[in-house]
Order: structure tokens, then C-alpha cells, then sequence
């Protein structure tokens, strides 16, 4: 999985068939380093020369799978399929669009293992919004929890999975991840991320811009319905202080959370953080005050958060080559439960 953070590679193994979860095994985060990375940046928005990107991309995927087979002793012969994400570049699924850039066909030569990928295009297709896709790994992990549940996953973009009784769900994104906050520390910093929210603890959030960015049309749209990396930017809070701009977007991610609780048709239980937005003590303070039920990261149910996303699409690719759904009219607003991903082999 390469995320909307921009930050690298996470890599997992799990045992699955696509419906039940035997085992969740090894993982690692490869970074990217920064001139892919920035490579990579520049390409969003489908911007810029993208086959060179797309081809070293692909193969960093590959080395981050070599390394997570040879630290848990496996090898290809033991792997049924990768579920390769590849980079979202540019998604306007108004417009029947959603592009994640990354060669299938190359992972698959260079790993000697079958690969499925292109796991949005067919939801697109069929009308859907493309995203969340996870939605589906996160009903199976809460098989059993006390219900409802909300699954939140804090990366780049935000994005939610509600769970129910009698397996009803519903997902869409909340609004601003980590991007924004990112693209704060980059501009006044130089750094990747606010490390430990320090930043945003030493700053003053600034209602009004918080409130600008919660007057967007998208905040009134029902769900399902998804967010690219760039339908927000850093403009409404130019002008601030360091601090107090990465306190003000802080408040705004938090915000756009709480917004879309009125969307839940029934309160949750618990909510589950997951995604590097769990690591901000900042993040974890503010939404545990907004919310009415207790805020936890993943790991409290013995979950691993820096591992989630990849997992997941393992377990999508599982469900593809099984012919099972992989988004629902609850998830994406497809108008039907629909397959999706694309295999490439390692047969001639």
C-alpha cells in the first residue's frame, strides 16, 4: 500500500481467503526516499512525465516485498497473491475518474508472484465513488465486537467505516487526513510530518479558518462519498503562525470527523483509530473530547495500524480472484455489490 502521505511502502502478509482472516502475519514500512517521494507529489493531480515514476514506484514495491518475505522466511512459491494498490494520482469519480499508477505486470515479473491490482476502476465504472475500499477488511477484523463500531482511518485523507448489526456498514471520507498537515510541516519546516503533534501542541487553533474549511460543499453531501489528496489545500490557513496553522489544521481533520457522526445512523460504541494519524497525541486528545464513546488506536484490539491498509488489499485480492465483491451501495455508492482488480500472472 502507498498512501496519501506520501511517506512510503507498507507491506503485509496475512492468511485469508476473502471472507474469514486465518492469520495476520509480518509487515514492514519501506520509505520512499525523497526524490521518489517528491517524484511522486509532483504527479498528483495526473501531472507531469508519469511512466518513469510509475515503473521505479513499482519497483520499490518490489524490494518491499522481497524484504518482508526474506525477514519471515518465506519465499514467492509460498505467496498466492499480492494486492497492489499502486499510487492514487488523480480521483474525480464525479467525473468517472480515479487513476493509481504502478505496473502490475512488471510486479509480477520482478516478484515471481501473481499480482492483482486496479482495484478501483470497476466501481468507478459501474458509478461508484471508488472509495474507501477497506471497508469490507474491517467488517471482517470487528466479526464479533460489540456493535456499532467506527473504524477511522486517519492518512492523508480521512475516511471512516461504520459497523453494525446484521453486517450493515456504511464508509466514506471525512474530510482532511494528514495531508494538509503534511504540506504545513513541508512548507514551514521542511520536515515530513508534525513528529508527535509538537508542533501543533505549542499552537492555538483558529476557529474561523477552521470553520472556513467546514463550509465546503462537500461537508453537506451525503454519504458514500470520497475526497481526492488536493480537493483541500493550505490556502484558508495561509497567514498563520507555524504552530498555530498545524493546531488549526489538526482541528480542522478533528472537525470534519466529528460532522460526520450526524451521518451515522446509529451512534458507535467505540471508534478505532487507525492510520499514521493515530500517532498524533494531539489528534487522539481532540477527537477523544468531541466524541461520546471512547477513542482508541487499533492496537488496542491487538490490531497493527502501520500494517491495516496493506492488509487490506491482500485480503481485496483474495475476494477479486474469488469473484467477491470488493465495494458495496453503503461504501461507495456503486448501485450494486461490485468486483473489481485486475490479475497479472507469472505465466507466459
Amino acid at each position: 500500500m502507498s498512501g496519501t502521505s506520501l511517506d512510503g511502502i507498507d507491506a503485509a502478509l496475512i492468511e485469508t481467503n476473502g471472507i474469514t482472516i486465518t492469520r495476520l502475519g509480518p509487515w514492514l514500512t519501506t520509505p520512499y526516499d525523497k526524490d521518489l517521494r517528491e517524484r511522486l507529489r509532483d504527479a498528483l493531480g495526473d501531472t507531469g512525465p508519469l511512466d518513469d515514476v510509475a515503473h521505479d514506484m513499482t519497483l520499490a514495491h518490489a524490494e518491499a516485498v522481497r524484504a518482508l518475505l526474506i525477514g519471515c522466511g518465506r519465499n514467492a512459491r509460498d505467496i498466492r497473491v499480492i494486492g497492489f494498490h499502486g499510487h492514487t494520482i488523480d480521483h474525480r469519480p464525479a467525473d468517472g475518474v480515479t487513476r493509481q499508477i504502478g505496473n502490475g505486470a512488471l510486479l509480477a515479473a520482478e516478484t515471481g508472484i501473481d499480482v492483482v491490482a486496479e482495484f478501483r476502476t470497476a466501481d468507478v465504472a459501474a458509478g461508484g465513488e471508488g472509495a474507501p475500499l477497506a471497508p469490507l477488511y474491517h467488517a471482517a477484523l470487528c466479526r464479533g465486537m460489540d456493535q456499532p463500531v467506527c473504524v477511522l482511518n486517519i492518512g492523508g485523507v480521512a475516511n471512516l467505516t461504520w459497523i453494525g448489526e446484521d453486517n450493515a456498514l456504511l464508509a466514506f471520507d471525512t474530510g482532511p487526513g494528514n495531508a494538509l498537515i503534511d504540506d504545513w510541516l513541508r512548507r514551514h519546516t521542511g520536515g515530513t510530518m508534525d513528529t508527535d503533534g509538537v508542533l501543533a501542541a505549542s499552537g492555538t487553533a483558529h476557529p474561523a479558518t477552521v470553520a472556513a474549511y467546514l463550509g465546503d460543499v462537500y461537508f453537506n453531501r451525503p454519504p458514500p462519498k470520497s475526497l481526492d489528496r488536493l480537493d483541500f489545500t493550505l490556502d484558508n490557513v495561509a497567514g498563520h503562525a507555524p504552530a498555530d496553522g498545524a493546531a488549526t489544521l489538526v482541528a480542522v481533520t478533528c472537525a470534519a470527523v466529528a460532522r460526520a457522526v450526524d451521518y451515522l445512523p446509529a451512534s458507535p460504541k467505540r471508534w478505532l483509530v487507525t492510520g499514521g494519524g493515530r500517532h498524533n497525541p494531539v489528534i487522539m486528545a481532540s477527537l477523544s473530547a468531541m466524541m461520546a464513546a471512547p477513542v482508541d488506536p487499533v492496537e488496542r484490539v491487538d490490531w497493527n495500524g502501520d500494517a491495516l491498509e496493506a492488509q487490506a488489499f491482500a485480503f481485496l485480492a483474495m475476494r477479486s480472484l474469488a469473484g467477491q465483491p470488493l465495494s458495496l451501495p453503503m461504501t461507495t455508492g456503486v448501485a450494486g455489490p461490485t468486483t473489481g482488480g485486475r490479475l497479472f500472472t507469472t505465466l507466459p
